[in-house]
């Protein structure tokens, strides 16, 4: 399969040649290693970045603090952000005092355009001249009450570009009326340094299948891995990696299936640890499930097996068959059959096993990167900025 990521113009440095004042503001950049793509972007000698995180998060996980990790080359600011917890509705005050000092030629905000800090950061970036791109995963055409659906038709009618983080997301802004240009770049890469291949954890004599890194919830369909893996035979085992509130039920289901001592439920970890879980494996499985206000916008958990070389299984939810394309094996959603069928073929062939990592491993080198995500987006810059129409 063709890959829809990172493709383009990708144009050089030396096609360009005034300096480009970009600001970006992103709450997901509290964490830490999400910030290497920043400093892939400041590797363009024609490009002054500064980007805008608040202090922390806070979510249903609890309260995210900002991790400093990747800061070199660009201008990090820590500002406050209002509301904070509030998805539709938290903003940054500070923010047109703020764009009136640095008067940027572009301001990237990666927010989704429904949401009251677009709108925000939108109005401010045209006061000052800038022209504006957002970013969306919104892979399910929803319609929103006010406020929402006013300041989205705003951001819509007025921004200069916007990033999709799937192809969903793309036909969902059409359907929206949105006519500016849209590039599919996901929202964040992987570092290979970090995440890579270490044949040495990999050695063990059990066949060993990995899945469920994140939030343990009913459509992430990890309950049909349990099924499909019940009716295997030989040594196998399941590591799980993550929490969420269907951990009761899913323990519950092991213990049906008689399978509770195969199946390790282990909580998360930070992300600098995630390699060493994925180099355990043989195999990781993303079984997620459509459901009517959600389907996988991405699968980040699949990029980050593959970069180790581990060969992935997944389900036909969303954007998964695009992230997988050829480096991987794909099964209808819910099929647990089909699902067996697939953890069995790959559990007696170690030489296709070998074969799909080392696909996967490539793919996400080629298009799956930071650096790569930074070129994207770099051109991005340059093609807004290039244009002379004004939306």
């Amino acid at each position: 399969m063709h890959s829809q990521y990172a493709h383009g113009c990708t144009l050089g440095q030396s096609d360009y040649n005034a300096t480009v004042r970009v600001v970006m503001l992103s709450k997901a950049l509290v964490v830490g290693q999400y910030q290497k793509k920043l400093e892939e972007l400041a590797r363009y000698a024609d490009l002054e970045l500064t980007v805008v995180v608040p202090p922390y998060w806070r979510d249903e996980r609890g309260v995210i603090s900002f991790e400093r990790a990747y800061t070199r080359g660009y201008t990090l600011l820590i500002e406050p952000l209002r509301w904070n917890g509030h998805f539709h509705l938290h903003y940054y005050p500070t923010l047109p005092r703020l764009l009136a000092r640095v008067r940027p030629d572009l301001v990237h905000i990666d927010e989704e355009p429904y949401n009251l800090a677009t709108w925000h950061a939108l109005r401010a970036a045209r006061r000052v001249g800038a022209k504006a791109l957002f970013f969306t995963w919104q892979n399910i055409l929803r319609r929103y009450p006010p406020p929402f659906a006013w300041m989205e038709a705003y951001v819509l009618r007025h921004s200069d570009y916007a990033i999709a983080g799937n192809a969903d997301a793309v036909r969902v802004l059409r359907a929206k009326n949105f006519c500016g240009a849209v590039r599919v770049i996901p929202q964040f890469g992987i570092d290979p340094e970090l995440f890579r291949p270490n044949p040495v954890a990999s050695a063990h004599h059990e066949f060993r299948i990995g899945a469920g890194v994140g939030r343990w919830v009913e459509e992430k369909g990890i309950d049909v891995l349990l099924r499909a893996a019940a009716g295997l035979s030989g040594n196998w085992r399941i590591c799980l990696r993550g929490s969420g509130p269907a951990h009761a039920q899913l323990v519950a289901l092991a213990r049906q299936l008689g399978i509770s001592d195969r199946v390790h439920f282990q909580p998360p970890c930070p992300s600098v640890e995630m390699p060493a879980f994925y180099n355990q494996l043989d195999v990781f499985v993303m079984p997620s499930r459509t459901r009517p206000n959600w389907k996988e916008q991405f699968g980040r958990a699949l990029v980050e097996a593959m970069a180790c070389g581990v060969p992935v299984i997944g389900s036909d939810s969303g954007e998964i068959p695009n992230v997988i394309g050829e480096a991987g094996l794909i099964f209808r959603e819910d099929d647990v059959d089909a699902l067996r069928t697939h953890l069995i073929a790959l559990r007696d062939a170690p030489t296709r096993r070998t074969e799909l990592g080392t696909r996967g491993r490539a793919r996400v080198l080629a298009h799956l990167t930071h650096a790569r995500i930074a070129q994207a987006t770099y051109d991005v810059y340059r093609e807004i900025l290039a244009s002379s129409t004004t939306r």
